[in-house]
């Protein structure tokens, strides 16, 4: 009856980590972060797009995390993994066949990242879970949270949570306005390739400007974003491109192109950044001083303006 009563335990335990609900309040405290440090959750689930940076992402928010206070939680798949979906097989003739979907995720997603994804991986982000975070850092594709959860989200940073987008974060959950509120615009389309532009600094106090002289080149793919909702009425404006001509449709009437943000919402913060589509800009130092610039803003640890820049 106790080896019965111990196997229980070890599965229920393993269940909780796997979907991100609460463990009692015994290992709750033996997991929360030593003294001063803060807890960064990293969330790569790509729904849409997957980035062949992502990987990069979390070895580069790792190996820095010790140095520079921080304790690092890494979530590839953030949506029900027991869930059961239809996917086609390998081949062009192979008939439809069922699997679940993290199964059907880690095909997707291992190709372009380089590393697979198992239950450990895996983590719902609710009321709940959230409380064991400082920051949350998106590099996400597609829908990441439902509604419910994202109603849960936007409610913690709005109490003074911490939040950081980098690249396509602002190429997710276009179905949820609230969302593209919080974090400041969504992504309509960029030229093909990597384009080098002229970086404009707007705010060379700000934490996030460290590393980049004004007007220094820098290669990327460059992200054009819709009128709405973005607007630097909302905005504090840290960099943007100038050299840059998207041609076509890409065109914005204002030449208004953003690269890094930040802003106030509610009692918490959110910094974004386009920056990140390949994984030698995750190596780079001058962007992960902009990097990590922008995390100390938006965790407290330094100080910066975050008044809306205004109209251009």
């Amino acid at each position: 009856m106790v080896r019965l009563r111990l196997a229980f335990a070890s599965v229920v335990a393993l269940l909780a980590t796997a979907f991100g609900t609460t463990l009692p309040s015994s290992a709750d405290d033996a997991a929360k972060a030593p003294m001063g440090v803060k807890r960064i959750l990293l969330v790569t689930h790509s729904g849409g797009f997957v980035h062949g940076s992502v990987g990069t992402a979390e070895d580069v928010l790792k190996e820095r995390a010790e140095k520079l206070g921080y304790e690092v939680t890494c979530w590839r798949f953030t949506n029900d993994p027991t869930a059961r979906v239809r996917a086609k097989g390998k081949k062009k003739d192979d008939p439809e066949i069922e699997q679940s979907a993290l199964e059907a995720y880690n095909a997707k997603f291992r190709g372009p990242a380089g590393r697979g994804v198992e239950l450990e991986h895996c983590g719902r982000i609710n009321a709940e879970t959230l409380k064991k975070f400082d920051c949350v850092f998106f590099f996400t594709t597609g829908d990441p949270v439902n509604a419910e959860e994202l109603k849960d989200l936007l409610a913690w940073i709005k109490a003074g949570g911490a939040f950081v987008g980098t690249h396509c974060a602002t190429d997710t959950l276009y179905s949820q306005p609230t969302y593209g509120d919080m974090i400041g615009g969504y992504f309509v389309g960029h030229p093909p390739g990597l384009q080098k532009i002229k970086v404009q600094v707007e705010d060379a106090k700000h934490p996030a400007a460290v590393g980049f002289e004004p007007d220094s080149m820098y290669e990327d793919e460059i992200y054009v974003m819709s009128d709405k909702p973005y607007s630097r009425d909302k905005l504090h404006i840290i960099f943007s491109a100038g050299a840059f001509d998207p041609t076509g449709k890409l065109n914005r009437k204002d030449k208004d192109y953003a690269v890094s943000w930040c802003r106030v919402y509610g009692e918490g913060k959110v910094f974004y950044t386009s920056f990140g589509h390949q994984p030698k800009v995750w190596k780079d130092a001058k962007f992960q001083s902009h990097l990590f610039g922008g995390i100390d803003w938006a965790l407290g640890r330094k100080p910066g303006d975050a008044t809306p820049t205004g109209k251009k």
